[in-house]
């Protein structure tokens, strides 16, 4: 896919000129966040990577990746998710951080609560989080992550953020 859209010759998108290729970072969900650390591992120019609440089918590899930076955001489940983590967790040789939204769920970094609320199909019990919470925790964690290490912006504070302070 990054072969395909930073082609300068036959791109494979018409905007694909305005995608940095020294600026790459990727996010998954569930598979996709597996996904994510897999990506890393065989490829190089992605420079840092979100895994939002998936298990870890593929091992953290133990040499790391390449101290790239990586976070992990999971739904309170007493702990994350299990060994997966836990091993991908102590292999991760870059800036990482490891959060747990709760009162979250599975779904809740996706668009499902909102196109749930939408439509009037409850969330389960044990999300207590509105499905906007849920959509502002993920947009200004997973930016909070980005600006520094891929736009070279300094951290800024996403706790300020979601609290609506400067």
């Amino acid at each position: 896919m990054i072969d395909q859209l930073t082609s300068r010759r036959h791109p494979a998108w018409r905007y694909a000129r305005m995608i940095d290729a020294r600026r790459i970072g990727m996010v998954g969900h569930s598979l996709g966040g597996d996904a994510t650390v897999t990506t890393m591992a065989a490829d190089k120019r992605v420079r840092s990577g979100v895994n939002l609440d998936g298990t870890m089918f593929a091992p953290v590899p133990t040499t790391g990746l390449g101290g790239r930076p990586f976070l992990l955001v999971s739904h309170d489940q007493g702990g994350g998710e299990g060994p997966t983590w836990t091993s991908g967790w102590a292999n991760l040789d870059g800036w990482k951080r490891w959060l747990i939204v709760s009162g979250s769920n599975h779904a809740s970094f996706t668009d499902v609560p909102v196109l749930s609320e939408a439509l009037g199909i409850p969330e389960p019990p044990s999300t207590t989080i509105s499905a906007q919470r849920s959509v502002q925790i993920t947009r200004t964690y997973v930016g909070a992550f980005f600006d520094p290490h891929l736009r070279g912006i300094p951290h800024a504070d996403p706790k300020r953020a979601l609290c609506g302070k400067p």
